[in-house]
Formats: C-alpha cells, sequence, structure tokens
C-alpha cells in the first residue's frame, strides 16, 4: 500500500525548509512552487449563490472535486471552509465523508478534491497535478462562496493526512488550522506562517504504525514551533466519530450568532 511504503522518509521531510517564513510572508522563491496554492477568498456577496448539499465544481474530466454546503450554513455572513482530503485509493467524497456530520452540525463548508492518481502527488515524490486541481477548485469556491479568510483549514485521513500537513504547512498564510488523521509523514516543501495542528492517530493501526510515523512527526513540528494537539486513540487506522467531532470543535468554528 502506498501509505506504508512512505514511513521511511519520514525525519527527512519533516525537518525545516531553509528560509520559511513564521509570519505569514511569503519567502522568496517559493512563487511559482507547486506546494504553493495562489487562490484566496474575495469580496463576494453575502450567502452562498448555491443550495445546499454536494455540488461538482466542474475543474477535471474525472475525478471531479466536490463542495459541500450544509443547511447549516450561514447566510448572512462569511463562512468556515475546509479542504477534506481523502486516503490511498479514495475519492472526493471518502474525503467529505469523514467530517460531514461534524460539518453538518456546525455549519462549515467542505470542500472535497480528488487526486489525480491513486494517491496524492507529494506520496510519489513532489507536489504538483494535484495542486493545481486543488487552486482552481478554490478559485470556484471563492466566486459563489462568500469565505472567511480566517477560518479556513485543511484536513485529511492516511495519505491525505500526509498531505494536509505538507499542503498546510506550505500555505499557512491561507490555512489557519491543519487536522491530520493517521499521517504518514510530512512531504518536503517551503513552510510559510504557523499554522495551528491538531494529529490524531490509532495506537493499534497496522497500515501506518504509530511508533514510526505520528511519535516521531508531533515532536519533528513542536521542535519547529509549530503549535500541535496530539491525541491518541485506542483503535487501528481509522477515525473514530468521536475523534472527528473533537477536532472538529478544535477548529473553534461555531456558527455566527
Amino acid at each position: 500500500m502506498l501509505a506504508g511504503a512512505m514511513i521511511a522518509p519520514l525525519l527527512l521531510t519533516a525537518t525545516a525548509c531553509e528560509g520559511d517564513s513564521m509570519d505569514g510572508r511569503r519567502p522568496e522563491g517559493t512563487a511559482g512552487d507547486p506546494a504553493v496554492l495562489t487562490a484566496r477568498p474575495g469580496a463576494a456577496a453575502p450567502g452562498p449563490t448555491r443550495k445546499p448539499g454536494v455540488h461538482a465544481l466542474g475543474v477535471a474530466e474525472t475525478r471531479d472535486a466536490i463542495v459541500f454546503l450544509p443547511e447549516s450554513l450561514a447566510t448572512d455572513a462569511p463562512v468556515p471552509l475546509l479542504v477534506a482530503l481523502h486516503g490511498a485509493g479514495g475519492d472526493a467524497q471518502g474525503g467529505l465523508s469523514v467530517l460531514r456530520a461534524a460539518a453538518e452540525q456546525l455549519g462549515i463548508a467542505i470542500f472535497a478534491p480528488a487526486s489525480r492518481g491513486t494517491t496524492w502527488d507529494a506520496m510519489r515524490g513532489r507536489f504538483g497535478p494535484d495542486t493545481d486541481v486543488i487552486n482552481r477548485a478554490l478559485e470556484e469556491i471563492f466566486s459563489f462562496v462568500p469565505v472567511d479568510p480566517e477560518r479556513i483549514g485543511v484536513a485529511g485521513f492516511s495519505d491525505g493526512a500526509s498531505y494536509a500537513l505538507g499542503l498546510g504547512l506550505a500555505n499557512g498564510d491561507l490555512f489557519r488550522k491543519v487536522l491530520a488523521f493517521s499521517p504518514g509523514f510530512v512531504p518536503a516543501g517551503p513552510q510559510i506562517g504557523r499554522p495551528a495542528i491538531f494529529i490524531a492517530h490509532g495506537t493499534k493501526d497496522t497500515v501506518l504504525p504509530i511508533d514510526a510515523t505520528s511519535r516521531r512527526v508531533v515532536p519533528a513540528l513542536e521542535r519547529q514551533g509549530y503549535e500541535v494537539v496530539y491525541r491518541e486513540f485506542d483503535g487501528p487506522h481509522t477515525v473514530p466519530s468521536a475523534i472527528a467531532v473533537e477536532a472538529a470543535l478544535w477548529l473553534d468554528w461555531t456558527p455566527t450568532p
């Protein structure tokens, strides 16, 4: 399985990149880096212009990205947005499923892309075609959903968790929060800003064993100055509903009164 094969590079890819930026300013040389996203929320009209539900974004001929707008989403103010990344062999619906219930409860829009291959590009060595699709999909979402720039995050499970860490650290000026459920490693890339991080991992995980992954990733991130909330649970390679709810509450993105 691709996820398990990526354990070995962990300590190399979890080290700080030279010239990183802790204050959110983009370091020189990151312009054009395939890990760096350029899409940003604009001055969209109050309230999404599409009805609640799951909408295809039309940014790819196959394995299109989707956005989920829950019934509980605010209609008169900017809204929070969470990017949800599936595991190896998954698809957009798989990414959405992990946090859909919590998003409905808390009024959070979910954007779920799909990798171009069986897993995300950086799992195979470098960022590229997947970040291109993610960037175009974000531009589309920002055109019809008034997203709050202070409440944008990225989440993922398994390979998606590793990708969320790499993408989140490379775009800390866009993603303020990162959720990683059972990650394997941190893909190499630029580090911009200091997003807050939530990591959870099962102690009985046989796909990405915890001793070789999160128990190394978390201390490495903390040494680099990241604020990390870390949860271990008695279970296998999965995301228990209680962990998903705790992570969603940790975002502190409750609906605006």
